[in-house]
């Protein structure tokens, strides 16, 4: 099968460019067509001469795979399935709000880190997504040139799959890529802490930590994970970053009723948070099935927490939920979308 061209770097482009006969100037070349021009096939990569494309054309393509299906939602959120790994399908989610366009994006088919509350990660994890099929999510659908912003929140924890999330981020923030500013994309993590250093040094983007409880026994029972990498420890890494200036630290908390909606919870999270320049996002839950236990915090409960937590000092949001008709919100993606009739 030929190699998808999309997802190189500059300097895997050089490489193809040799392997071709082509000489070295053409992956700029390339590079352009490809992320600038958005081209289609390689034959409107007219810089190059007609045998370096048909030498091009005998190993590789463009790559770019539309999606599988599309649902719309009520309020203008639309969910896209692609082909992911190991046989799951991936979901991508567009959410547009007045002047931003977002795209929630896929890393992985699946996901290892087993958070009780979430369908991607009860569906256990079928394998990794390559560069270019997390690039594909972005450049393929119909809205691609109207996006303004990029979260790494869809299926998969991006830190499960460094490589390919960093890819990406330079093919979408590089001068002979996309040439977006970092402050476009956000990269959602547990807070693996070892890959989460390795993103906060190389790169510049946003950053939002899932916490969902400020105490470590009750966030294990939530998060596997809290066992792995303990919250504080991950706090006391990102402690030696500046997110005042160069990028913004967001952390992420779902609310279930009587679990973690009271005060008690408020002032500890504010006491963890205190000399943080951070924003916490506030978020409703969507139940699941087969998750009596966990139920969506009342609007009041919500609300008397993101007080509390404000008038402690620490900035809180409640967050607009959308998409939850489509099964597109927080939490709710499985590689299941149904096309639109």
């Amino acid at each position: 099968m030929k190699k998808p061209l999309i997802g190189l770097t500059m300097a895997e482009l050089r490489n193809v460019a040799a392997e071709c006969g082509l000489p070295s100037f053409a992956a700029k070349q390339i590079a352009r067509r490809l992320y600038v021009n958005r081209a289609t096939s390689i034959d409107e990569m007219t810089e190059l001469s007609k045998r370096g494309r048909q030498a091009l054309d005998e190993h590789y393509c463009i790559g770019l795979q539309v999606p599988k299906a599309a649902a719309k939602s009520a309020d203008g959120t639309i969910k896209y399935l692609f082909e992911g790994a190991g046989g799951r399908d991936v979901e991508a989610v567009y959410i547009p709000d007045r002047d931003r366009a977002t795209l929630c994006i896929s890393s992985q088919a699946g996901c290892r880190m087993g958070c009780t509350f979430c369908m991607t990660g009860r569906q256990g994890f079928h394998g990794n997504l390559a560069a270019w099929q997390i690039l594909n999510q972005i450049m393929s659908i119909p809205e691609s040139e109207q996006l303004t912003n990029i979260v790494f929140m869809g299926m998969g924890e991006p830190m499960d799959n460094l490589d390919a999330v960093l890819q990406v981020i330079e093919i979408l923030t590089a001068p002979w890529g996309m040439a977006w500013s970092p402050k476009r994309i956000t990269v959602s993590s547990i807070g693996k802490v070892k890959e989460l250093r390795e993103l906060l040094n190389r790169t510049k983007v946003h950053i939002a930590i899932s916490v969902h409880s400020p105490f470590s026994d009750e966030r294990a029972g939530l998060m596997p994970v809290e066992r792995a990498w303990p919250l504080t420890q991950v706090l006391e890494l990102l402690r030696e970053y500046d997110f005042a200036h160069q990028r913004r630290l967001t952390l992420e908390y779902i609310i279930w009723h009587r679990i973690n909606d009271d005060m008690r919870h408020a002032d500890a999270l504010a006491r963890l948070l205190r000399g943080f320049d951070v924003r916490v996002n506030l978020i409703r839950y969507h139940a699941l099935p087969d998750t009596p236990h966990l139920q969506p915090a009342p609007e009041s409960a919500m609300v008397a927490f993101r007080d509390r937590l404000n008038s402690l000092g620490i900035t809180a949001t409640i967050r607009a939920s959308r998409g939850e008709d489509i099964q597109a919100a927080c939490g709710m993606l499985a590689g299941k979308a149904k096309p639109q009739k």
